[in-house]
C-alpha cells in the first residue's frame, strides 16, 4: 500500500486524492477540447464537470457511509476522512445525474449530446481513479493464492486487485466510445450497459461488499437495474 504518494514539508499527498485530482484535470480538459471541436461551449463544459466532480464526491460517500452506518456512527469523524478512500461509485451517479440535470436545465444546454459528449472522460476518470484505490488498499478482492494476489494487509493475506481489473476495463471503455459522435444519448446508454455488466461480476470477485440485497451486494443489485433501463432507453429513444 502506499496511501501516501510523497510529502511537501510536513503535508502528506494522499494517494487517493491525488489520483482524484488527476482524474479530474485530465479529463476536464479533454472534455473541454472536444466540445469545443464540435461546436459546443467548452468553458460551460468545464463548469458542468466541477459540478459534477464536486457532486460525485459527495454522493459516493454518503452512501459509502449509508452502507456501513453503524461503523460511522460510533466514529462520526471519520466521515470527513475522504483520503482514506471509501466512495461508493452509485452513490455518486445518483447525486451526480441530479446535479448535472439542473445545471443543464438552468443553461438550456442539450442534455443527452452533453451527456454522449461527457461518458467517455467518465470512463477515463473512473479508470484513473481505481489506480487511487489500488495504492490506498481500498477496494480490494477476495483472498486469492494466485500469483496475480496482491499484500494490502498482512493479516488479510493476498488478495484479487480487482481495483486494476476496473481500471483497465474502464480504460477499454473509454477507448471504445471516445470516437463516438455525441448524438441523442446513445454514448451513455452503451456506456451504462458496459458498465452494468462489468459491475455485477466484478463483485463475485470483491472482497470487501458491506450490504446484500435478495443474495446480491448492493452494487450488483442496482447494476440490474441501470442495466435494464439503459437497454430500454436505447430501444425507445431515436438515435437521432
Amino acid at each position: 500500500m502506499h496511501p501516501v504518494l510523497f510529502k511537501a514539508g510536513c503535508f502528506p499527498v494522499y494517494s487517493y486524492g491525488a489520483m482524484l485530482a488527476l482524474a479530474f484535470l485530465v479529463c476536464s480538459f479533454l472534455a473541454r477540447r472536444r466540445a469545443s471541436a464540435i461546436g459546443m461551449d467548452g468553458e460551460k463544459i468545464l463548469d458542468l464537470m466541477v459540478t459534477l466532480i464536486v457532486s460525485g464526491v459527495i454522493g459516493g460517500r454518503l452512501m459509502f457511509v449509508l452502507l456501513d452506518l453503524d461503523y460511522f456512527k460510533s466514529r462520526p469523524m471519520d466521515v470527513f476522512k475522504l483520503w482514506e478512500g471509501g466512495l461508493v461509485w452509485y452513490g455518486g451517479l445518483i447525486l451526480a445525474v441530479i446535479s448535472g440535470a439542473v445545471f443543464l436545465r438552468m443553461y438550456k444546454m442539450p442534455v443527452l449530446k452533453t451527456a454522449d459528449l461527457l461518458m467517455p472522460y467518465i470512463a477515463l476518470g473512473q479508470a484513473i481513479g481505481r489506480i487511487g484505490c489500488f495504492l490506498n488498499g481500498c477496494c480490494y478482492g477476495k483472498p486469492t493464492s494466485l500469483p496475480i494476489g496482491v499484500v494490502f494487509n498482512p493479516e488479510q493475506g493476498a488478495v484479487l486487485p480487482t481495483q486494476l481489473f476496473e481500471s483497465a476495463a474502464m480504460f477499454i471503455v473509454y477507448l471504445l466510445l471516445r470516437k463516438r459522435a455525441p448524438s441523442n444519448g446513445r454514448t451513455l446508454f452503451l456506456y451504462l450497459i458496459l458498465y452494468s455488466v462489468f459491475r455485477f461480476f466484478i463483485e463475485f470477485l470483491r472482497g470487501d461488499n458491506m450490504l446484500a440485497v435478495m443474495g446480491l451486494t448492493f452494487s450488483q443489485a442496482v447494476s440490474i437495474v441501470v442495466f435494464a433501463t439503459a437497454v430500454i432507453l436505447w430501444k425507445i429513444i431515436p438515435s437521432k
